[in-house]
């Protein structure tokens, strides 16, 4: 039976035997029988390398031990809310916070007020369709879709499935600002921004 921590672009965490190509945390989310009990523990949401210097994961959703979570791709990642890891992606940090001008205490803090409002509910935000860069996620019929050239892709666990011309006025933005501008400098890093189905 598949483990509830596949990740959503909406940060949703789902059960899904998909893994995707990013791997990342928000602290320990799960309780002792690896339930999971809450959508996030600490403000720093991180996506990081599936590997790393060879360290081996034991058995997922220990107790007491971060609740490891997997991204289809990094764009995923961008619309959850994460950023990328200041250990396993040290260059892709140091990148990062450039673009974004600030380190990782006000980052964290910034993004956690543009993906959760002040009741915790999910927030999205209006933007222009046509402005937005590749690797944005948009909400279209209650379902994420990337933005692609002049396509939207609609998003699944396992990869993206139809597409759809970009067309269209404003668009409801699930992907936090700060990360749609990330994006937007042409952003590629150590970890697979798109999933190859894309």
């Amino acid at each position: 039976m598949p483990l509830q921590n596949r990740v959503s672009p909406l940060g949703e965490l789902i059960a899904d035997p998909a893994r995707g190509l990013v791997y990342g945390n928000r602290g320990c989310l799960h309780d002792e029988t690896g339930r999971i009990r809450r959508s996030f523990a600490v403000k720093r949401w991180i996506s990081c390398r599936l590997e790393f210097k060879g360290w081996k994961r034991t058995r997922l959703l220990q107790p007491g031990r971060f609740t490891e979570l997997f991204f289809l791709d990094e764009a995923t990642a961008f619309a959850a809310g994460h950023r990328p890891c200041a250990l396993c992606r040290r260059e892709d940090y140091d990148r990062f916070v450039a673009l974004v001008g600030a380190r990782a205490d006000e980052i964290d803090e910034r993004l956690h007020g543009e993906r959760l409002d002040a009741s915790r509910r999910r927030r999205l935000h209006r933007a222009r369709l046509a402005d937005l860069p590749d690797g944005a996620f948009v909400l279209e019929r209650d379902e994420p879709w990337i933005v692609l050239g002049d396509e939207l892709r609609r998003w699944t666990p396992s990869g993206y499935a139809e597409r759809r011309p970009r067309t269209g006025g404003d668009a409801v933005l699930i992907t936090p600002p700060s990360l749609v501008e990330v994006l937007r400098s042409g952003w590629q890093g150590s970890v697979p921004l798109l999933h190859p189905s894309a």
